[in-house]
């Protein structure tokens, strides 16, 4: 199975969905994209941009079909890139059934998790269990991302992992731009979970900005944040992999140090005494650090890894410990 370079769906319509649009705008191409509000639908066909998220970013509106519901997406492209916050991805889908994503190539630009009754769930494994999406036929991207500098057209790399080697550079192809450089990986599972436990360090790391602690602490947190990564993802799927290739590393390096990471920027409100519910009712974005720790932290009870930066987070997020006690208490398990 190829991607279909002729049409491509997109199934989200906040920064990131928007960042692909613009991105896949340099292609020769028809771009069905599914924008939920009407308003911003409105305004993208008028001014070719978005009203809410990275309005900067211009979109060649030529190239574009906006959606007002996802069937019609599924219905018009083979080659459909989910790009929702994870926590909403179950409400995209509300209504539709395997038989809608029967013989497509489904892409995930989402970098959270699925909950469920007993375990939680990467967006590869969801989709294969509840939606019969086969890993074969199933790509992740990866990296060091952000909208915002995408929106500016600044150089940025990506990562498409997929088992299906030829599918995974049919649709890296499909990415690869003047400012974007793409590259492939088997690495399904591996990209997926460091992309996961990246947005908990940046909460951590903005947990400690917000606390005070300088940047020679910062260094010591992310330098012990990639070994908390790499003993998670070798016990969850041990494959020979690089950790510090710029999927893992550089993912990670990205998310707790810049100031457009929304992660960070949640973890230093806490760290400056927001409660939970007022940072993120003052973000008006998603901070996915915030559903992923739970999610990591509950799936780790089975493989009781030394998670302290993971745990640390959890107890301030979903306990209520005092962030000064917590990270005090998380200092004396770094090296």
């Amino acid at each position: 199975m190829a991607a279909n370079r002729k049409s491509i769906g997109i199934v989200g319509s906040g920064s990131w969905a928007t960042a692909i649009v613009k991105i896949l705008c340099e292609q020769d191409i028809t771009i069905h994209w599914w924008v939920r509000r009407e308003s911003a639908r409105t305004h993208i066909e008028k001014f070719g941009h978005h009203p809410n998220y990275i309005s900067a970013a211009q979109l060649d509106r030529s190239k574009i079909v906006l959606h007002a519901d996802v069937s019609s997406v599924l219905a018009a492209a083979d080659t459909i890139v989910f790009a929702t916050p994870s926590a909403f991805l179950k409400e995209a889908l509300e209504g539709l059934t395997a038989a809608h994503l029967e013989n497509k190539t489904i892409v995930s630009a989402i970098k959270g998790m699925i909950p469920g009754e007993q375990e939680n769930y990467i967006i590869a494994e969801y989709f294969e269990r509840f939606w019969s999406v086969s890993h074969d036929r199933f790509v992740v991207i990866s990296g060091p991302c952000h909208a915002e500098e995408v929106a500016q057209e600044k150089l940025s790399y990506l990562t498409f992992s997929s088992p299906n080697m030829p599918l995974a550079e049919a649709v890296a192809d499909l990415f690869a731009c003047r400012f974007i450089r793409a590259h492939v990986t088997d690495d399904i599972f591996g990209t997926e979970i460091a992309a996961v436990m990246k947005n908990i360090i940046a909460v951590a790391s903005g947990i400690c900005h917000g606390l005070g602690y300088g940047d020679n602490f910062q260094a010591v947190l992310v330098s012990n944040a990639i070994q908390e990564i790499k003993r998670f993802v070798d016990v969850v799927h041990p494959i020979e992999r690089d950790i510090k290739g710029s999927a893992y590393l550089g993912d990670l390096l990205v998310t707790a140090y810049s100031n457009f990471s929304r992660n960070r920027a949640f973890g230093m409100m806490i760290g400056k005494g927001y409660s939970v519910k007022a940072a993120q009712l003052e973000m008006n974005m998603i901070a996915e650090g915030y559903y992923s720790v739970r999610n990591i932290f509950e799936n780790n009870r089975k493989y009781e890894v030394a998670l302290p930066i993971t745990e640390a987070v959890f107890n301030i997020l979903y306990k209520g410990a005092r962030p000064v006690d917590e990270i005090h208490n998380m200092t004396n398990f770094l090296r």
